[in-house]
């Protein structure tokens, strides 16, 4: 049975955009259709909704979710230009990015994103592309994995884990997450507290399995140039390698652009900014997280279009 999403900081991030109820928004990363459903619940009857899910799971889910408004698009989002593109929209008033894996990824064993199931070693969000993680791993020389473990997991022992693994595999394959979480628990020898030893690597190869970083940072201009002056792009990230892209692309576009030091150019040849931040970096309140222990390490941060030429 499939467990049931609760989106983090939903309200938050919805409010954000300010829906107007003949607008147009793209829901990025529909998941179970939790902001989809209170973007819709603020749409008048021509007002429209677009989202995008590369997971097929998601796009099964949400066909239960009839309503002429809503436009359904299994793909990843680093294509949200060409999609907008297909469907004949030119901008858009908002667009809502919730970055990550969502709980029913990490509840469905057969998905393989999780060490506390034995199940096949996938953690693909769309298991028909790409190599999975097992597949990786058999193949992966041991600096690779090394180094996606010490980059994408922030784990100090990446080099000891990615030997093990290698020497393992000399020996039987890799196939299960029960495999490769006794494995890493056999080779971190210090815990941190109420922490699986194998919680940092795990997110590490899924990151890296699924290009999450590369998605994001494809998909930020993307928005920028899809959204209407005034529109609105609400971010809402989980690890701290997501959000300080998110951060540095949003103050980055809200700069402008900048002379080279030294080099005294004048203020009007150079591009403005096409972002004006809104607000500070919001974080789930106690009782969010105390219901959803998920909504943690969540950051949501908002962005609004600047008009051309301001």
């Amino acid at each position: 049975m499939e467990t049931a999403h609760v989106p983090v900081l939903a309200q938050e991030a919805v409010a954000a955009l300010e829906i107007r109820p003949d607008g147009i928004y793209v829901d990025a990363t529909f998941g179970r259709g939790g902001h989809s459903r209170l973007i819709l619940a603020q749409l008048g009857p021509a007002g429209r909704l677009i989202a995008l899910d590369r997971d097929p799971d998601a796009i099964r889910a949400g066909a239960a979710l009839q309503d002429a408004r809503l436009t359904l698009v299994q793909s990843p989002f680093s294509r949200l230009a060409a999609v907008l593109d297909q469907l004949g929209v030119t901008q858009v008033d908002g667009i809502l990015l919730d970055i990550g894996v969502s709980s029913p990824q990490l509840d469905d064993a057969t998905r393989g994103f999780s060490f506390r199931f034995d199940a096949p070693l996938d953690m693909r969000m769309d298991p028909g592309n790409g190599l999975s993680a097992a597949d990786w791993l058999a193949t992966a020389e041991e600096g690779e994995i090394s180094e996606v473990i010490r980059t994408y997991g922030e784990e100090r022992f990446a080099k000891s884990i990615a030997r093990a693994v290698v020497a393992a595999r000399q020996e039987a394959a890799i196939r299960s997450t029960g495999q490769l979480a006794s494995l890493i628990a056999a080779t971190v020898r210090k815990r941190e507290p109420g922490q699986h030893p194998a919680t940092r690597s795990f997110q590490a190869i899924r990151i890296y399995i699924n290009r999450e970083l590369e998605e994001l940072s494809a998909v930020l201009p993307q928005c920028v140039d899809k959204l209407k002056p005034g529109g609105r792009l609400a971010v809402i990230s989980f690890h701290s390698l997501e959000d300080r892209i998110v951060k540095r692309f949003m103050r980055e576009e809200a700069l402008g652009e900048q002379a080279p030091r030294r080099l005294p150019i004048p203020a009007a040849l150079l591009k403005p900014g096409r972002l004006k931040l809104v607000g500070r970096a919001q974080r789930a309140t106690g009782a969010e997280v105390a219901a959803n222990p998920r909504a943690r390490s969540a950051v949501l941060r908002v962005t609004e279009r600047m008009g051309d030429g301001t």
